[in-house]
């Protein structure tokens, strides 16, 4: 095949939600219809003796939610599809935000009873920013759920963006009969009740004027289902793909993945209207897919995949051209040339070593500590992608050694996993203690869990009261020196060495940036 004809065949994205909605599930069922694995597991594993393909981390499995994005690729049709499952905790969030810099498309997944909840909003809010193409999977009729229609127009008010139902449901709750894809035109239901293998069978109605539907789901439902859809053809334009494509319109799915209804329409629709890779920003230009020379960015690191082996391993997302194992490329922050000799694709937790790579594909490489979020790898041309955001950490804490004898092991530790990303550490100038700051306080939890079971280390927490970290720098050094000598008590390192101001209280941090006009506070800090 081309380098065009592969990147045609490729649909990376990732599934987000709030916690709960059964973002999960349903790429446990996606797997399963894409043939990916044969038995679907669940996320909370307590009745069924297998947990989920993407929740592998032992915490995930405990506490039946994902802390990490896990990456998964199979083929499906002849079409390549990787799909990025995130974390839906908003302690999380920070992992998500950059996942979504990785990805060409986005998959929201609603609670049916719920409806919009405020982590959904949040994350619809950088798919905005970045124009990414969204479809909505409304999960969970096999419950009591909200009117349809009130759900259609929630989404709309909520998330702010046009739809389209390209699917409906028959009922709700315990007299729900199945899914009508008023894409393909056709009626699945469902006759049987195996839910963990793809194996069920389905009957397929087209006309929905036969006699066949009344008998099939009764004709209550079967006029019920005929009114919503001329109505859905009354109020809703007809589904246009270019404004899915330029992020305006959302398609809207309903099922519930649980019991597999309505997941396979979700998936056939999903990767006939799907993008394929699109270009990537740098600082100095845009990078096409279809360029013959190779680009990538790291957007995340992930220590201990295996504990057996303390490996890290570096999430690489190929922007344009072939990569090839055992080429040399070049690392564009240290200006060395690198080569790998094992560069693995995923399926969550388990990896298998390959020999090229296209343009959308996520490639695992090993990482001794010298990559960081960000690193751009080309075939010599300086490039940065942009739009990779680490954000001020809210919460903080002293982090203290609880075992003397495991020094060493806790140095390591907290060095790998601030290295992911998903906390910060910070060195107090005054003090030299280590101070961690995290988006949200489920995060200390998993620091913990994860030194202790990963590395054999422990730690204590000790409060701190910071109300902000933000990152100075100015054009003016003597300014920036009276500064950091006036305020050296809240003065800080990053693990990069950047000056980081801790301010204690609001009014510090107004009141600094008040009196020092020549120095920049900033918020974010892209990697």
């Amino acid at each position: 095949m081309t380098l065009q004809e592969e990147i045609a065949r490729r649909r990376t994205f990732a599934i987000i939600s709030h916690p709960d909605a059964g973002k999960t599930t349903l790429t446990e069922k996606l797997l399963l219809f894409g043939g990916a694995i044969h038995v679907a597991g669940a996320v909370k594993s307590n009745k069924i003796k297998r947990g989920a393909t993407s929740d592998f981390m032992e915490i995930e499995r405990q506490r039946g939610i994902s802390v990490a994005t896990s990456v998964m690729g199979f083929e499906y049709r002849d079409v390549k599809i990787n799909i990025l499952d995130t974390p839906g905790h908003e302690d999380f969030a920070e992992d998500t935000y950059r996942t979504l810099t990785a990805v060409d498309s986005v998959i929201i997944v609603i609670d049916g009873a719920k409806g919009v909840e405020q982590q959904t909003r949040r994350l619809m809010e950088v798919c905005r920013m970045r124009k990414t193409p969204v479809m909505v999977f409304i999960n969970k009729l096999d419950r009591p759920c909200k009117d349809p229609f009130d759900l259609l127009d929630e989404v709309e008010r909520e998330l702010r963006i046009r739809v389209r139902p390209l699917a409906f449901p028959i009922s709700n709750g315990p007299t729900f009969k199945g899914v009508y894809n008023i894409y393909e035109q056709d009626l699945s239901l469902f006759t049987s009740d195996e839910r963990l293998t793809a194996t069920a069978s389905t009957v397929d109605i087209r006309d929905l004027t036969s006699p066949e539907l009344d008998a099939r789901v009764g004709e209550r439902y079967a006029r019920q289902l005929r009114d919503d859809l001329a109505l859905i053809e009354g109020v809703y334009d007809p589904f246009d793909r270019e404004q899915y494509l330029a992020g305006d319109l959302a398609p809207v799915f309903f099922g519930s993945a649980i019991n597999n209804f309505g997941v396979r329409e979700l998936l056939e629709c999903f990767i006939r209207i799907a993008p394929s890779p699109r270009p990537s920003q740098t600082e100095t230009r845009t990078v096409q897919p279809s360029e013959p020379k190779m680009t990538g960015f790291i957007f995340k690191i992930h220590a201990n995949m295996d504990p057996n082996h303390r490996d890290r391993i570096a999430f690489l997302k190929i922007c344009s051209g072939i990569f090839e194992r055992n080429h040399n490329y070049l690392h564009v922050r240290s200006g060395k040339q690198l080569k790998f000799s094992s560069p693995t694709a995923f399926m969550a937790e388990k990896k298998s070593v390959i020999d090229v790579a296209y343009p959308g594909d996520i490639v695992g490489l090993h990482d001794t500590g010298t990559f960081k979020i960000g690193d751009t790898f080309t075939e010599g041309e300086k490039l940065k992608f942009t739009g990779i955001p680490s954000f001020a950490p809210e919460q903080f804490r002293y982090i203290e050694n609880a075992d003397p004898l495991k020094f060493k092991q806790l140095a390591k530790g907290i060095d790998q996993l601030m290295d992911e990303g998903v906390a910060q550490l910070f060195i107090s100038q005054l003090n030299g203690r280590k101070i961690i700051g995290t988006v949200g306080a489920l995060q200390f939890e998993v620091i913990q869990y994860r030194l202790e079971h990963e590395y054999g280390a422990k730690c204590r927490w000790e409060p701190i009261s910071i109300y902000k970290a933000c990152w100075i720098e100015s054009d003016d050094a003597e300014q920036l020196a009276d500064f950091k000598r006036r305020k050296h008590t809240n003065m800080a390192v990053d693990k990069h060495g950047r000056d980081v101001f801790l301010a204690d209280t609001s009014y510090s941090l107004s009141l600094a940036q008040e009196n020092f006009k020549h120095i920049r506070f900033k918020f974010t800090s892209e990697f």
